[in-house]
């Protein structure tokens, strides 16, 4: 019998996803960029990055309401470019939902940590895993729930920090030393504003994971649109906010290689014994847990999806009595948990290992969002007649806009990150192999209309 998800989640649960998956992103990661390019040089990316998501999802909301799969990214390219399409698409959006948690869940330690000097953020990380796991187990109701609980709190947090720092923001501290460490624009500030795109992504990764959750979506042609878009407009004002307000408190430099940006930024501000910077450590919590507790819902429904369809064991694809896929939230909190545990033997191009996992989630991201945007193509030539309830405006502009972006942004990612494209590619062979082996798998697999296209 065919795994079914059940149909749960309103527009505003699915708000709550697509903000909470991405709202990590606001906190931390992104201050990396300024170690690369500067303020400035930093700002140009993140405006670049914004209009590409924009357009992005814009476009991309018109697949998801079109075929409101859990494989999301994986069942569009799928339906358009075959059984090949869909496992590069598949493993990109694995890849990207399965590395993400474990440089959220070390900031979540990181943050820990500020309250509790002795405890080991990597102890923290595991904690944190198991938590939320479990929450997520225990049915996607609730688990959506208490994502909406805790993306609201987010949100009101950092417009918190940006009241508190901006009697302190100062122009002249935000430009100073702002183009990659100089006051000068030179060919060294163009390199840094291309080798910050990863960290620039990174202040929006993971809201198009809010479509792996259409399956269990009420009226997804309805619902879908409406969280996206103003999903989109959220982060992309918190994100242009955040960055600017921190950069101007203080010495940025400080900032830029840390995982707790925003309480060393508030501290300059209001001093390390203030009642708001305690009080922005443990709510800031809310931001990281949101979107941790968001991508283990996402990341399990893709495991879920390619398991359905014969492209990973069938064992993946089967539900608790929660209906929730229990082993692939399982199976994505073991890599996860491996992965936090090999700092200790890894080193990545001298990266930190938050600053790896980071990068690492932003290349399996842009080769989906490649493969989602040439989907919206293909479907709209070969398949003119499918329900489309949402058209990306701007059609073929606005997607082409989207392509051309991240076509450059993949460009530049390999360009400065050798090291972790060859990894990147290396489990994309791997994945390769293992579906060439496979094909029984897949011809026994049930029947999918929404993949078949029938």
């Amino acid at each position: 019998m065919t795994e079914k998800l059940k149909p749960t989640l309103s527009t505003l649960h699915l708000w709550g996803i697509a903000v909470g998956l991405v709202i990590s992103g606001e906190y931390f990661g992104w201050s990396y960029g300024w170690g690369v390019a500067g303020t400035l040089g930093f700002l140009i990316t993140t405006a670049l990055i914004a209009v590409m998501y924009t357009c992005f999802i814009f476009s991309f909301t018109e697949l998801t309401t079109a075929i409101p799969h859990a494989g999301g990214p994986f069942a569009y390219s799928r339906r358009a470019f075959g059984e090949t399409g869909g496992l590069i698409a598949g493993m990109a959006t694995l890849i990207e939902f399965v590395f993400a948690p474990p440089a959220i869940a070390m900031a979540i330690g990181a943050y820990l940590n500020v309250q509790f000097p002795h405890l080991d953020p990597r102890y923290a990380a595991v904690g944190a895993y198991i938590v939320f796991m479990g929450l997520n187990i225990l049915g996607v109701k609730l688990a959506a729930t208490f994502e909406l609980l805790v993306t609201i709190l987010a949100v009101i947090e950092l417009l918190v920090f940006m009241g508190v720092v901006a009697p302190g923001f100062s122009f002249s501290h935000f430009v100073i030393n702002g183009w990659a460490g100089s006051n000068q624009f030179s060919s060294h500030a163009i390199a840094g504003i291309f080798a910050a795109i990863p960290f620039a992504i990174w202040f929006f990764l993971a809201i198009e994971g809010a479509a792996m959750a259409a399956e269990e979506a009420k009226d997804p042609k309805r619902t879908i649109p409406k969280a996206y878009i103003s999903g989109i407009l959220t982060l992309v004002v918190l994100a242009i906010g955040v960055m600017m307000l921190a950069g101007g408190a203080g010495n940025w430099q400080e900032l830029s290689g840390i995982n707790d940006p925003l309480p060393q930024a508030m501290k300059i501000v209001v001093g390390a014994n203030s009642g708001w910077m305690h009080m922005l450590v443990w709510i800031g919590l809310f931001g990281l847990i949101a979107s941790f507790h968001g991508i283990i819902l996402g990341y399990s429904r893709q495991f879920f999806a390619l398991a359905r369809a014969g492209y990973l064991p069938e064992s993946l694809a089967k539900l608790s009595a929660f209906k929730t896929p229990h082993r692939a939230i399982i199976t994505g909190g073991i890599i996860g948990i491996i992965a936090i545990f090999s700092d200790s033997f890894v080193n990545l191009e001298g990266m930190s290992l938050t600053a790896a996992m980071i990068t690492m989630a932003v290349f399996g991201a842009i080769v989906m969002y490649i493969m989602s945007m040439l989907s919206l193509f293909k479907l709209r030539r070969t398949e003119p007649d499918l329900p489309r309830s949402f058209h990306a405006p701007g059609y073929p502009l606005v997607p082409a806009i989207a392509l051309v972006i991240s076509v450059l942004a993949l460009i530049a990612m390999i360009w400065f990150n050798l090291v972790l494209a060859g990894i990147f590619v290396g489990i994309l062979i791997v994945g390769y192999v293992y579906f060439r082996l496979t094909g029984a798998q897949r011809q026994h697999a049930p029947e999918d209309a929404m993949l078949a296209g029938k």
